[in-house]
């Protein structure tokens, strides 16, 4: 997958969680990531971090555990990933390693390349499912290019949490791998929804949900635009076996 637009530095998180759009949702969430950046020589890029990612409609984000890191979140809108690859090498974890271009206003500029290790296993789970909703979203671009960022002038609230067992949309269902290979849910109190929507379309177009976060498995309601359901995550793997 290859795309030439632009992602953010510490623009995606608050002093006790994640910062979300308004419409975006989470579709994956693991908290046990590490994260290398490299072309990059400022201070923030430096050395390994370790965190948590989310799988969104319209992005992946990380959040750093070491509040004292100069790197506290990095966006990756779809549309500003660039040469993403799955990698399985013969000896050591798999991981995903691709580049992913400066937004204007984000904070750093050019592009970094990056290497994600997931500590408890499923990079190629994730990959695959990052892989397929990036390529919905690109096909929803309506624009040359995004609006350059604008750090949120806004105010922010606390996602409500779904109610346990609720089901997914099948639109969004269709990316996910199996429920066993990322279990975990972002912690109560963790995810935050600015008022603005995100600059850049997702799986939805420039539409989304009300603002609620997704945990895995749950749905907090809103309107979602219609869509022809994908296929299934497992019957994409078939595809690419």
């Amino acid at each position: 997958f290859t795309s030439t637009r632009e992602m953010s530095l510490n623009t995606a998180h608050t002093s006790t969680g994640v910062l979300l759009h308004s419409g975006e949702t989470i579709l994956i969430y693991s908290s046990q990531v590490s994260i290398e950046f490299s072309g990059q020589n400022d201070e923030q890029f430096q050395a390994s971090k370790t965190g948590k990612l989310y799988l969104t409609t319209h992005r992946m984000v990380f959040n750093n555990k070491d509040k004292e890191d100069p790197l506290q979140s990095f966006s990756f809108p779809f549309i500003a990933l660039k040469d993403v690859q799955l990698e399985q090498p013969i000896f050591g974890a798999n991981y995903i390693q691709g580049r992913v271009g400066a937004q204007p206003g984000g904070n750093f500029e050019g592009e970094a390349g990056f290497k994600l290790h997931f500590k408890q296993g499923g990079a190629i789970e994730f990959g695959t499912s990052m892989l397929r909703v990036a390529a919905v979203a690109s096909r929803n671009v309506v624009e040359d290019a995004p609006p350059p960022y604008s750090p949120p002038t806004e105010d922010w609230y606390a996602a409500a949490a779904p109610p346990p067992y609720s089901s997914l949309p099948p639109e969004h269902q269709a990316y996910i791998p199996p429920p066993h290979v990322f279990p975990e849910h972002p912690a109560p109190g963790s995810v935050f929804v600015s008022t603005a929507p995100p600059p850049y379309p997702g799986i939805d177009g420039y539409a989304g949900g009300a603002g609620q976060v997704i945990q895995r498995g749950g749905h907090a309601g809103g309107d979602i635009s219609s869509l022809d359901a994908p296929p299934s995550y497992q019957e994409s793997s078939k595809k690419t076996d």
